[in-house]
Protein backbone atom coordinates (compact mmCIF):
# COMPACT_ATOMS: atom_id res chain seq x y z
CA UNK A 1 0.00 0.00 0.00
CA UNK A 2 2.69 2.41 1.03
CA UNK A 3 4.97 1.82 -2.84
CA UNK A 4 1.15 2.68 -4.58
CA UNK A 5 0.61 5.79 -2.01
CA UNK A 6 4.25 6.97 -3.30
CA UNK A 7 3.82 6.25 -6.98
CA UNK A 8 0.49 8.24 -6.71
CA UNK A 9 2.50 10.83 -4.98
CA UNK A 10 4.79 10.88 -7.43
CA UNK A 11 2.14 10.95 -10.82
CA UNK A 12 0.74 14.33 -8.68
CA UNK A 13 3.89 15.83 -8.30
CA UNK A 14 4.13 15.57 -11.90
CA UNK A 15 0.69 16.90 -12.62
CA UNK A 16 1.26 20.06 -11.11
CA UNK A 17 4.36 20.49 -12.34
CA UNK A 18 2.59 20.32 -15.71
CA UNK A 19 0.20 22.75 -14.67
CA UNK A 20 2.76 25.24 -13.60
CA UNK A 21 4.98 24.65 -16.55
CA UNK A 22 2.32 25.60 -18.85
CA UNK A 23 0.96 28.79 -16.86
CA UNK A 24 4.52 29.91 -16.69
CA UNK A 25 5.70 29.39 -20.75
CA UNK A 26 5.66 32.99 -21.46
CA UNK A 27 7.63 33.83 -18.30
CA UNK A 28 9.63 33.45 -14.95
CA UNK A 29 7.09 35.05 -13.14
CA UNK A 30 3.02 34.54 -13.32
CA UNK A 31 0.68 36.24 -10.89
CA UNK A 32 -2.45 34.62 -10.93
CA UNK A 33 -6.15 35.88 -10.66
CA UNK A 34 -6.16 33.77 -7.66
CA UNK A 35 -5.12 36.09 -4.69
CA UNK A 36 -2.04 35.60 -3.27
CA UNK A 37 -1.06 32.42 -5.80
CA UNK A 38 2.16 32.96 -7.80
CA UNK A 39 3.84 30.94 -9.81
CA UNK A 40 7.56 30.51 -10.79
CA UNK A 41 9.89 29.01 -13.39
CA UNK A 42 13.60 29.30 -14.04
CA UNK A 43 15.68 27.65 -16.26
CA UNK A 44 19.16 27.72 -14.34
CA UNK A 45 20.16 28.13 -10.87
CA UNK A 46 20.72 31.57 -9.44
CA UNK A 47 22.74 34.19 -7.41
CA UNK A 48 21.81 34.30 -3.58
CA UNK A 49 19.42 37.65 -3.28
CA UNK A 50 17.64 39.19 -0.40
CA UNK A 51 13.96 39.00 -0.09
CA UNK A 52 11.06 38.81 2.22
CA UNK A 53 9.44 36.07 2.78
CA UNK A 54 5.81 36.74 4.05
CA UNK A 55 3.38 33.58 5.92
CA UNK A 56 2.79 31.58 3.06
CA UNK A 57 3.58 27.94 1.76
CA UNK A 58 6.45 27.49 -0.97
CA UNK A 59 6.53 24.42 -3.14
CA UNK A 60 9.20 24.20 -5.42
CA UNK A 61 7.78 21.28 -7.61
CA UNK A 62 10.63 20.86 -9.88
CA UNK A 63 14.34 22.04 -9.20
CA UNK A 64 15.00 23.18 -5.66
CA UNK A 65 15.68 26.54 -4.04
CA UNK A 66 17.59 27.41 -0.58
CA UNK A 67 16.78 29.85 1.59
CA UNK A 68 18.97 31.29 4.44
CA UNK A 69 17.32 33.13 7.70
CA UNK A 70 20.35 34.01 10.17
CA UNK A 71 22.62 31.26 10.68
CA UNK A 72 19.96 28.66 10.03
CA UNK A 73 19.54 27.14 6.13
CA UNK A 74 16.55 25.63 4.27
CA UNK A 75 16.24 23.75 1.40
CA UNK A 76 12.90 22.47 -0.47
CA UNK A 77 12.33 20.10 -3.32
CA UNK A 78 9.40 18.44 -5.17
CA UNK A 79 8.83 16.41 -1.75
CA UNK A 80 9.29 19.10 0.84
CA UNK A 81 7.25 22.46 0.79
CA UNK A 82 8.26 25.89 2.80
CA UNK A 83 5.80 27.35 5.75
CA UNK A 84 6.31 30.81 6.60
CA UNK A 85 4.39 32.39 9.70
CA UNK A 86 5.99 35.68 9.80
CA UNK A 87 7.61 38.27 7.67
CA UNK A 88 11.36 37.13 7.47
CA UNK A 89 14.55 38.88 5.69
CA UNK A 90 15.89 35.69 3.55
CA UNK A 91 18.88 35.09 1.63
CA UNK A 92 17.54 33.02 -1.22
CA UNK A 93 18.95 30.88 -3.70
CA UNK A 94 17.63 28.15 -6.79
CA UNK A 95 20.53 25.63 -6.92
CA UNK A 96 18.75 23.28 -9.06
CA UNK A 97 17.12 24.46 -11.96
CA UNK A 98 18.06 23.88 -16.50
CA UNK A 99 16.77 24.65 -19.33
CA UNK A 100 15.81 20.79 -19.69
CA UNK A 101 14.62 20.52 -15.75
CA UNK A 102 13.27 24.33 -15.20
CA UNK A 103 12.43 25.01 -11.41
CA UNK A 104 8.87 25.24 -11.21
CA UNK A 105 7.74 26.64 -8.18
CA UNK A 106 4.45 28.33 -6.03
CA UNK A 107 3.86 30.29 -3.51
CA UNK A 108 0.38 30.77 -1.59
CA UNK A 109 0.51 33.67 0.79
CA UNK A 110 -2.46 33.26 3.40
CA UNK A 111 -4.40 35.50 5.42
CA UNK A 112 -3.41 34.87 10.16
CA UNK A 113 -6.83 36.55 10.64
CA UNK A 114 -8.18 33.20 7.79
CA UNK A 115 -6.13 30.73 9.59
CA UNK A 116 -7.87 31.82 13.39
CA UNK A 117 -10.81 31.46 12.07
CA UNK A 118 -10.37 28.35 10.27
CA UNK A 119 -9.05 26.61 13.67
CA UNK A 120 -12.20 28.17 15.63
CA UNK A 121 -14.71 26.83 12.41
CA UNK A 122 -12.91 23.34 12.65
CA UNK A 123 -12.73 22.98 16.70
CA UNK A 124 -8.72 22.62 16.24
CA UNK A 125 -7.12 22.44 19.76
CA UNK A 126 -4.95 25.24 20.92
CA UNK A 127 -1.36 25.07 20.62
CA UNK A 128 0.95 23.74 23.88
CA UNK A 129 2.27 26.21 25.87
CA UNK A 130 6.21 26.66 24.70
CA UNK A 131 8.96 28.39 23.78
CA UNK A 132 8.49 30.25 20.70
CA UNK A 133 9.76 28.20 17.57
CA UNK A 134 11.34 29.43 14.67
CA UNK A 135 8.76 31.13 12.16
CA UNK A 136 10.05 29.23 8.83
CA UNK A 137 10.28 25.05 8.65
CA UNK A 138 10.44 22.86 5.96
CA UNK A 139 7.86 19.69 5.58
CA UNK A 140 6.98 16.80 3.99
CA UNK A 141 4.64 17.37 0.82
CA UNK A 142 1.41 15.11 0.96
CA UNK A 143 -0.81 13.51 -1.60
CA UNK A 144 -3.63 15.59 -0.16
CA UNK A 145 -1.93 18.84 -0.49
CA UNK A 146 -0.96 18.67 -4.05
CA UNK A 147 -4.26 17.53 -5.27
CA UNK A 148 -5.62 20.99 -3.70
CA UNK A 149 -3.11 22.81 -5.49
CA UNK A 150 -3.89 20.80 -8.77
CA UNK A 151 -7.67 21.88 -8.16
CA UNK A 152 -6.34 25.49 -7.35
CA UNK A 153 -4.29 25.87 -10.36
CA UNK A 154 -6.96 24.34 -12.71
CA UNK A 155 -9.60 27.29 -11.87
CA UNK A 156 -6.82 29.59 -13.84
CA UNK A 157 -9.00 27.53 -17.00
CA UNK A 158 -11.64 29.21 -16.52
CA UNK A 159 -11.25 32.27 -14.33
CA UNK A 160 -15.43 32.93 -13.86
CA UNK A 161 -15.30 30.08 -11.28
CA UNK A 162 -12.35 31.67 -9.15
CA UNK A 163 -14.31 33.85 -6.98
CA UNK A 164 -16.42 31.13 -5.61
CA UNK A 165 -14.15 28.29 -5.39
CA UNK A 166 -10.70 29.57 -4.84
CA UNK A 167 -11.28 30.87 -1.37
CA UNK A 168 -13.09 26.96 -0.16
CA UNK A 169 -9.61 24.86 -1.67
CA UNK A 170 -7.65 27.77 0.12
CA UNK A 171 -8.89 26.57 3.42
CA UNK A 172 -8.71 23.15 2.47
CA UNK A 173 -4.74 23.70 2.01
CA UNK A 174 -4.69 25.72 5.32
CA UNK A 175 -6.35 23.11 7.16
CA UNK A 176 -4.24 20.67 5.56
CA UNK A 177 -0.95 22.69 7.10
CA UNK A 178 -2.88 23.46 10.48
CA UNK A 179 -3.53 19.21 11.06
CA UNK A 180 0.39 18.54 9.19
CA UNK A 181 3.55 18.16 10.79
CA UNK A 182 4.22 21.86 10.81
CA UNK A 183 0.43 22.63 11.99
CA UNK A 184 1.48 23.25 15.74
CA UNK A 185 3.94 26.26 14.38
CA UNK A 186 1.17 27.97 12.19
CA UNK A 187 -1.61 27.47 15.34
CA UNK A 188 0.96 29.26 17.54
CA UNK A 189 1.39 32.54 15.08
CA UNK A 190 -2.66 32.36 14.92
CA UNK A 191 -3.36 32.54 18.44
CA UNK A 192 -4.09 35.32 19.81
CA UNK A 193 -2.20 36.38 23.37
CA UNK A 194 0.78 33.44 22.46
CA UNK A 195 3.79 34.93 22.71
CA UNK A 196 4.22 33.95 18.80
CA UNK A 197 1.91 36.36 18.01
CA UNK A 198 2.57 39.31 20.27
CA UNK A 199 6.72 38.91 18.31
CA UNK A 200 4.51 39.24 15.43
CA UNK A 201 3.17 42.20 15.92
CA UNK A 202 6.36 43.61 16.81
CA UNK A 203 7.53 42.18 13.52
CA UNK A 204 5.07 43.89 11.70
CA UNK A 205 5.81 47.74 13.64
CA UNK A 206 9.36 46.86 12.90
CA UNK A 207 8.58 46.27 8.92
CA UNK A 208 6.62 49.65 9.07
CA UNK A 209 9.12 51.93 10.79
CA UNK A 210 12.14 50.35 9.79
CA UNK A 211 14.06 53.80 9.44
CA UNK A 212 13.32 54.53 12.81
CA UNK A 213 15.45 54.24 15.48
CA UNK A 214 14.17 51.46 17.76
CA UNK A 215 14.19 51.31 21.43
CA UNK A 216 13.75 47.98 23.14
CA UNK A 217 11.83 48.97 26.00
CA UNK A 218 9.34 50.11 23.16
CA UNK A 219 9.10 47.56 21.41
CA UNK A 220 9.32 44.88 24.42
CA UNK A 221 6.46 46.75 25.73
CA UNK A 222 4.19 46.54 22.57
CA UNK A 223 4.73 42.76 22.51
CA UNK A 224 3.63 43.01 26.70
CA UNK A 225 7.08 41.28 27.84
CA UNK A 226 10.36 42.72 29.56
CA UNK A 227 13.21 43.22 27.52
CA UNK A 228 14.87 39.93 28.03
CA UNK A 229 12.10 37.77 27.76
CA UNK A 230 11.22 39.73 24.33
CA UNK A 231 15.13 39.72 23.02
CA UNK A 232 14.93 35.31 23.99
CA UNK A 233 11.28 35.14 22.08
CA UNK A 234 12.00 37.29 18.95
CA UNK A 235 15.15 35.68 18.63
CA UNK A 236 14.14 32.10 18.67
CA UNK A 237 11.42 33.37 16.04
CA UNK A 238 13.10 35.11 13.63
CA UNK A 239 16.94 33.52 14.06
CA UNK A 240 17.64 37.50 14.65
CA UNK A 241 18.16 39.75 16.86
CA UNK A 242 15.70 43.06 16.77
CA UNK A 243 18.20 45.31 15.35
CA UNK A 244 20.01 42.56 12.98
CA UNK A 245 16.28 42.19 11.61
CA UNK A 246 15.94 46.44 11.14
CA UNK A 247 19.55 46.28 9.28
CA UNK A 248 18.31 43.54 7.33
CA UNK A 249 15.14 45.42 6.62
CA UNK A 250 16.90 48.74 5.82
CA UNK A 251 19.34 47.07 3.36
CA UNK A 252 17.12 45.27 0.96
CA UNK A 253 14.87 48.39 0.62
CA UNK A 254 18.26 50.44 -0.10
CA UNK A 255 19.18 47.84 -2.53
CA UNK A 256 15.87 48.16 -4.21
CA UNK A 257 15.58 51.82 -4.36
CA UNK A 258 19.15 51.89 -6.10
CA UNK A 259 18.18 49.42 -8.31
CA UNK A 260 14.16 49.97 -8.83
CA UNK A 261 14.37 53.84 -8.62
CA UNK A 262 17.96 54.67 -9.21
CA UNK A 263 18.52 56.37 -6.17
CA UNK A 264 22.59 57.02 -5.66
CA UNK A 265 23.86 55.18 -2.36
CA UNK A 266 23.97 58.19 -0.01
CA UNK A 267 20.34 59.17 -0.67
CA UNK A 268 19.27 55.25 -0.40
CA UNK A 269 21.06 55.19 2.85
CA UNK A 270 19.68 57.86 4.29
CA UNK A 271 16.20 57.60 2.85
CA UNK A 272 16.37 53.95 5.03
CA UNK A 273 17.71 55.47 8.52
CA UNK A 274 21.16 55.25 7.69
CA UNK A 275 22.94 58.13 9.47
CA UNK A 276 26.75 57.59 8.61
CA UNK A 277 27.44 56.53 4.68
CA UNK A 278 30.68 54.68 5.83
CA UNK A 279 28.52 52.68 7.98
CA UNK A 280 26.21 52.06 5.50
CA UNK A 281 28.81 50.96 3.01
CA UNK A 282 30.52 48.53 5.28
CA UNK A 283 27.13 46.67 6.30
CA UNK A 284 25.58 46.89 2.84
CA UNK A 285 29.00 45.35 1.42
CA UNK A 286 29.00 42.64 4.96
CA UNK A 287 25.40 41.61 3.63
CA UNK A 288 25.65 41.65 -0.36
CA UNK A 289 29.47 40.61 -0.56
CA UNK A 290 29.86 43.97 -2.59
CA UNK A 291 30.05 47.65 -1.96
CA UNK A 292 26.20 49.59 -3.40
CA UNK A 293 27.43 50.12 -6.84
CA UNK A 294 29.55 47.22 -7.87
CA UNK A 295 26.55 45.39 -6.46
CA UNK A 296 23.64 47.13 -8.10
CA UNK A 297 25.94 47.48 -11.18
CA UNK A 298 26.36 44.02 -11.25
CA UNK A 299 21.89 43.28 -10.58
CA UNK A 300 21.50 45.30 -13.76
CA UNK A 301 23.69 43.29 -15.97
CA UNK A 302 22.50 40.03 -14.75
CA UNK A 303 18.59 41.64 -15.47
CA UNK A 304 19.88 43.27 -19.06
CA UNK A 305 21.06 39.91 -19.59
CA UNK A 306 17.66 37.79 -18.96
Amino acid sequence: MQDIGNKNLEVAIDALGESIARCTEKGELHTTGVTGLSLFRRDEPTEPISGMYEPSICMAVQGAKRVILGDDTYVYDAHHFLITSVHLPTIVQIIDASPEKPYLGLRLKFDLREVSQLMVDSNLPQPRPQQSSRGMATGEVTLQLVNAFIRLIDLLNDEKDIPILAPVIQREIIYRLLVGDQGERLRQIATAGSKSQQISKAIGWLKNNYAEAISMEELAAQANMSTSTFHHHFRSLTALSPLQFQKQLRLQEARRLMLAERMDAANAAFQVGYESPSQFNREYNRMFGAPPLRDVSKLRQMSAGG
